[in-house]
């Protein structure tokens, strides 16, 4: 995994913040593979159950935060919903780490 011990303890820490403790984070995409250089970060992330609207402005809270507190570097967050059944979804569960 390519996310160093900080950048992982920043992204749970602020998570949590805007989501809640029991929000799940999962690394996936490039920065699983430790082979590659470069890449965005790309999470997926499980919160508590919310509404769609509310579930959108926490992603921007997030996005905003984890941009504030990394640094400059690009950012994709997936959300996850109660029976989401994206393609994404699965594959960042199947291929992703739970940070």
């Amino acid at each position: 995994m390519r996310l160093t011990a900080r950048q992982i303890d920043i992204i749970k820490q602020t998570t949590a913040e805007i989501l809640g403790e029991s929000a799940e984070v999962w690394l996936f995409g490039s920065r699983t593979d430790d082979n590659k250089r470069g890449g965005d970060i790309d999470l997926l992330i499980r919160p508590p159950a919310r509404d769609s609207k509310q579930a959108l402005m926490e992603k921007i809270r997030l996005l905003v935060r984890l941009e504030q507190r990394l640094g400059e570097c690009k950012i994709d967050i997936v959300i996850e919903t109660p029976d989401d059944t994206r393609p994404i979804v699965r594959i960042a569960r199947h291929q992703g780490i739970l940070l």
